[in-house]
């Protein structure tokens, strides 16, 4: 235990005594919602980032513990395990270290060396190392066979000292450390596929030379792709001169012929052994910092996506536009439940725009429709413009809503298992229409790399993004709160303790006897244990139940210090909720106790006056350039209205209405200069923005924000 505090204490620099807790907290199967927002006295004020780094290095220490582990069974095995080894690997926080530690006695494929001891060699490798023979040739010769000659001998000599050079964990840092500072990433395209349609996006790498610890995370992730696709060669280059130059210096410590044995052996390690193990390696970890960084920015822009503004429990007719298959539409009623569909054509080749304007009227009507949801793929646009030339009887909201990973969730086994009878094009059309209600309870439903908010998201480490995603997705349905009674399978699943199992026993129990009329309820549902009940309980909302707490964020393990307050100063629970005069009278320091402080009492607080409050922004109807349909139609110069729908580390992507999204460089979001894109933009924000150069060849738009 003393050295994972250590460990996480040296990664976090967070308090030693709130660190031993929060693990303290994680041994008992408690959640990372749960601990940051129910565990503070515990924790010390802990936040969710906070609580989930210690998550992250707790099980990076438990990962090089296992790996230790493995070691030094293998050691034991070869009985070559000696104390000092022992404690040598025992005492290392690196898994670099541990793994140089290794490698002399790593099994491994026969090796020039190996054959060079087995014909009898390393005496003479270690009189060569020793620099104190004055003719090495003469003493080869006694190494000599009638297979072996002099030279042969002395090549196999060498061939030891290249592996004793290449083992040595001084001259690997040494070497590291020059490629960490000074390594060139240069790439050269590969002259068969020059010219091949795919290659294109990847013009800008065909020669290309850039200081490897300067390369940005989506440059070198662009890079590897194209490598990997066979349309560039990549090379990892440093001053080889220096590096050798370095290395003699180390070990050469005469002159003579034992110097030039040794010089030759050293080129022979380093070039091929020392430096392509340790250019895959430093690759590699610029690889892995450069996934790190596009994980962030994808957890950041899903975080976005996710606590997007709903429209809320309003009746909604979504529209899945379409030409030539015409656009399907389906009609919601305030939770979502599928009314009616049907398709209209008001495009070509049909053109039946007449038909359509009286049908969507008289849908409209029927079903009290309080808004218009259109998908914003093909013919979003034209559908768009007819719904806007319908005289409707009252106000009706229009919005257009990204149709990002729609087409994956019709297609997947929970949008069949909620729409048996129906098509993907009606489960498509619903998805879009319940984004517009509550885009959380939606898009929780499919899997967050199909959502396209990220860069290059299928290139990275995809454990480690599956696991940032789902981090982020339980962050973001705990922190606003599920109804447990209109909640899906799918949303239930990320509350805090809940899980797929129990998830589907929720809903099952629903089914079976109707709507929770309390928390307590809850505990009735087959297998949810008091574990769970506690972890989840806080996160889940009855709305209208008996208890007025239950449609709050306060645990009902404070339920009673609630009443104690109510009781004190002669008011219902009820008179209590929202009376914001009250509730600021209250003496918190009364009802502290060893378990319940000031933290918990000051969040039961803010909750009383403001029960339930959704921490998103209402939706705002947004309107596009009506006069903008395609690239062609953009100039220089023209100021439009757009939506961010990607965030990147070099900038943001803009939708302004057409198909292709134009890009906002990170030299234009501020006059000034910017380090992080976030702080300037952020996923489905309304902007206005300027074009500065169209590229209708490449499709590519520059654009720069307009600050109004």
């Amino acid at each position: 235990m003393t050295q994972l505090l250590q460990y996480i204490v040296s990664k976090t620099q967070l308090p030693e005594k709130a660190i031993q807790n929060t693990i303290a907290l994680l041994n008992e199967d408690c959640t990372i919602p749960f601990i940051s927002r129910y565990r503070k006295e515990q924790t010390g004020n802990l936040d969710e980032v906070q609580v989930g780094d210690i998550v992250t290095y707790k099980e990076e220490f438990e990962t090089l513990e296992k790996r230790k582990a493995t070691i030094l069974k293998a050691l034991e095995e070869q009985e070559v395990l000696t104390d000092e080894l022992q404690k040598k690997i025992e005492e290392t926080t690196d898994s670099t270290t541990l793994e140089d530690i290794y490698l002399p006695y790593k099994k491994k494929r026969k090796t020039k060396a190996d054959t060079a001891r087995n014909n009898g060699l390393e005496p003479l490798a270690k009189i060569i190392m020793a620099q104190n023979a004055s003719n090495i040739h003469s003493i080869a010769e006694q190494y000599a066979t009638n297979s072996i000659s002099v030279e042969d001998a002395l090549e196999g000599a060498r061939h030891i000292i290249s592996e004793w050079i290449n083992e040595r964990s001084d001259i690997r840092n040494m070497l590291r450390s020059q490629l960490e500072r000074h390594a060139i990433l240069t790439t050269k395209v590969v002259k068969t596929k020059k010219d091949d349609e795919k290659a294109q996006k990847f013009r800008d790498y065909f020669k290309w030379s850039e200081a490897l610890s300067r390369c940005p995370s989506h440059r070198l992730l662009a890079i590897l792709r194209a490598t990997e696709e066979g349309f560039i060669r990549l090379k990892i280059e440093v001053d080889d001169e220096k590096a050798l130059y370095k290395i003699e210096n180390r070990i050469i410590k005469s002159n003579g012929d034992c110097a030039d044995q040794i010089s030759m052996a050293v080129g022979d390690a380093y070039k091929r052994l020392l430096s392509p193990a340790l250019s895959n390696e430093i690759l590699n970890a610029a690889k892995e910092k450069a996934d790190e960084t596009a994980i962030q920015v994808f957890a950041k822009n899903l975080k976005q996506l996710l606590l997007g503004s709903p429209l809320g429990e309003k009746r909604v007719l979504a529209i899945d536009p379409g030409f030539r298959t015409g656009c399907k539409i389906v009609c919601l009623d305030a939770q979502g439940g599928l009314e009616h569909n049907e398709t209209i054509y008001p495009h070509p080749p049909k053109n039946d725009t007449k038909g359509a304007i009286k049908k969507i009227s008289t849908l409209v009507n029927a079903h009290k429709i309080e808004a218009i949801a259109i998908g914003n793929g093909t013919a979003s646009r034209e559908t768009e413009q007819v719904i806007r030339r319908i005289q409707f009887d009252r106000p009706i909201q229009v919005f257009v809503v990204s149709e990002a990973g729609a087409s994956i969730y019709s297609a997947s086994k929970i949008a069949r298992d909620e729409f048996p009878n129906y098509d993907v094009t009606v489960r498509g059309s619903v998805s879009i229409g319940r984004r517009l209600q509550d885009p959380l309870a939606e898009l929780v439903k499919i899997d967050a790399k199909s959502i396209g908010v990220g860069q290059y998201q299928h290139d990275v480490d995809q454990t480690k993004l599956k696991s940032s995603l789902d981090r982020v997705v339980e962050t973001c349905v705990n922190a606003v709160g599920v109804n447990i009674n209109t909640a899906s399978t799918s949303l239930l699943s990320y509350v805090s303790g809940i899980g797929d199992k129990l998830a589907e026993n929720i809903v099952k129990h629903r089914d079976e006897n109707g709507a929770f009329t309390s928390r307590n309820d809850i505990k009735n549902v087959s297998r949810l244990g008091g574990k769970a009940f506690q972890q989840a309980a806080g996160f889940l909302r009855v709305k209208e139940g008996s208890n007025p707490l239950d449609d709050s964020a306060v645990h009902p393990e404070s339920y009673a210090v609630v009443s104690k307050m109510a009781k004190d100063i002669k008011v219902g629970i009820s008179e209590l909720i929202g009376n914001k005069t009250l509730l600021q009278e209250i003496p918190l320091e009364k009802y502290q106790t060893e378990t319940v402080g000031l933290p918990t009492l000051q969040d039961i607080i803010k909750e009383l006056e403001k029960p339930g409050l959704d921490i998103r922004e209402q939706a705002k109807v947004f309107t596009f350039n009506q006069n903008i349909k395609t690239i062609t139609d953009l100039q220089e110069g023209q100021l439009l209205p757009g939506i961010v729908n990607n965030v990147t580390n070099f900038g943001a992507f803009v939708d302004v209405g057409i198909k292709e999204s134009g890009l906002i460089h990170i030299s234009n979001l501020a006059d000034s200069f910017v380090s992080d894109v976030n702080e300037h933009v952020h996923l489905h924000q309304q902007i206005i923005v300027k074009v500065l150069e169209v590229d209708v060849d490449r499709k590519r738009i520059q654009l720069k924000i307009h600050k109004k």
